[in-house]
């Protein structure tokens, strides 16, 4: 064996080693990797990422989001675009007669070879490629449209019996694989109501996704880490398949319509159901996203998501309990390509995916990432009793926090630059180490140290729009989260 083969044997293991699949930590509240270690989960909606993008583009992406800290990209096997009567970008299609049991592959797998190299090769090199920087890929088997009787380009496929030889053909195609997270559902609804030929009709699509789920897990065991992707506001997993044995963490989208969303709300209201299974944001409003774009009404008076809504909204959801997110930019995930594809409801704002790859909110979430992580991790709960001065009732205005369980730490974020009073009794110690960390930059600025455990005032820096109060117990001697 050569040098270099020894090497890529010994980065393959330490990947494989350091990784591995993730699973829920003893408190049933958050995710940790198999040898222990805190996974915060920084995803990315990709969802036409298979379906649209060359391997060079592939991993032109894969790069970016790697530098910027993601660890996992949600991807759709069977995409929503008409992602079966639509070929990739190499003219392949994923199914053979719009079989799922029947993968549309062929023998070999050189890219070189337009034979050889099919729909599945170019899913395998991009799932391959993120693996190579330690990213899981968040696979979606097929958007919902192929299951639910709703909107969307179809063709409806599957039914109990298939979507269970389905699942467990990717699963044994991807049985060896460290860095696959199961994601079911696919922007839809579990049970719904639709008007069919003017007739409203009730649907249930529980069995399909669990048979699906089967179909994995007869495979992978009940290692595999599976979760749902629900379509937006009440569609939440907790209400409708938190009990179901193979969903390892519930999941909602607070979604693009409004910028006044409470998905902190959510957060609780998940938590507080038992057993306890972590949760998480899996589509929060997308960076350069219209705003309600579907009532006909939209111009851009109403205007965009911009990369502070999409702080606010992340970092409060986060501070309430859920065990990561999931960034979205409204030109990443259709990967626009306006030369190759319509954009979609993009009013007159096209930035094309390369430039949005870069956009502001997507290098920051990274920081929060790190936050997340600089401190104890696994005893994080809510803690608005911190908080003294008036918290605010919107979007724009409220006040979150979070802390250690044994109060070795608090983290307060401010939506505003306005003064903010804090009961210091909460955080341990009689000495308190207090910084200020900027959500653009990643940067703290150290504020002061604080004696006492009354409740004192704290104002942010005058720059900036919202900020992250620390405030450490001295004595744990935590670095600042930028060192």
């Amino acid at each position: 064996m050569n040098m270099k083969r020894i090497l890529t044997w010994i980065l393959c293991l330490t990947i494989v080693t350091t990784h591995g699949q993730i699973n829920v930590s003893s408190n049933g509240r958050l995710l940790q990797t198999k040898n222990g270690e805190p996974f915060f989960w920084l995803g990315d909606t990709d969802w036409e990422l298979f379906h649209r993008m060359t391997r060079e583009e592939a991993v032109e992406f894969i790069d970016i989001r790697s530098e910027q800290g993601y660890n996992v990209l949600q991807a759709v096997a069977l995409a929503e675009f008409n992602g079966i009567r639509e070929p990739n970008r190499y003219g392949d299609y994923p199914l053979n007669n719009e079989d799922p049991t029947q993968l549309l592959i062929t023998p070999g797998s050189n890219p070189g070879n337009a034979y050889e190299y099919d729909y599945w090769d170019h899913v395998d090199f991009i799932i391959n490629k993120a693996a190579e920087k330690g990213i899981y890929i968040g696979l979606l088997p097929t958007w919902g449209d192929k299951v639910a009787h709703m909107w969307g380009d179809g063709p409806i496929i599957f039914n109990e019996q298939n979507a269970e030889a389905y699942g467990n053909i990717l699963a044994k195609r991807y049985a060896k694989q460290w860095n696959i997270i199961w994601i079911l559902g696919g922007d839809r609804p579990v049970t719904y109501k639709w008007t069919i030929d003017g007739i409203d009709k009730n649907f249930d699509d529980h069995a399909i996704w669990r048979a699906m789920a089967k179909g994995i897990e007869d495979v992978s065991g009940k290692d595999a880490f599976i979760t749902y992707h629900p379509s937006g506001g009440e569609f939440r997993t907790s209400n409708y398949i938190h009990n179901e044995a193979w969903n390892d963490m519930n999941a909602f989208q607070s979604g693009h319509g409004s910028r006044e969303s409470d998905p902190w709300r959510w957060v609780k209201e998940d938590l507080a159901i038992k057993p306890q299974k972590p949760t998480l944001d899996m589509e929060p409003c997308y960076e350069d996203h219209p705003v309600n774009p579907w009532d006909g009404k939209w111009t851009r008076q109403r205007g965009y998501f911009t990369a502070y809504d999409v702080r606010a909204r992340i970092y409060r959801g986060v501070f309430a309990g859920a065990c990561g997110v999931t960034y979205g930019h409204h030109q990443i995930w259709q990967f626009l390509n306006k030369d190759l594809y319509p954009p979609i409801n993009i009013g007159d704002t096209v930035i094309g995916w390369k430039k949005a790859a870069r956009a502001e909110a997507a290098d920051q979430m990274q920081y929060l990432k790190k936050l997340m992580l600089s401190r104890p991790y696994y005893g994080r709960i809510e803690d608005p009793s911190l908080i003294k001065s008036p918290v605010g009732t919107t979007y724009r205005d409220l006040v979150t926090a979070t802390r250690d369980e044994n109060k070795s730490y608090a983290f307060i974020y401010l939506p505003q630059n306005k003064p903010v009073k804090i009961d210091l009794s909460k955080v341990s110690g009689n000495k308190k180490n207090v910084y200020w960390y900027d959500v653009r930059t990643g940067k703290s600025i150290s504020s002061k140290v604080v004696i006492g455990n009354g409740v004192q005032s704290f104002t942010p820096p005058e720059e900036g729009t919202d900020w992250v109060l620390i405030i450490d117990d001295a004595s744990k001697k935590f670095h600042a989260p930028d060192k």
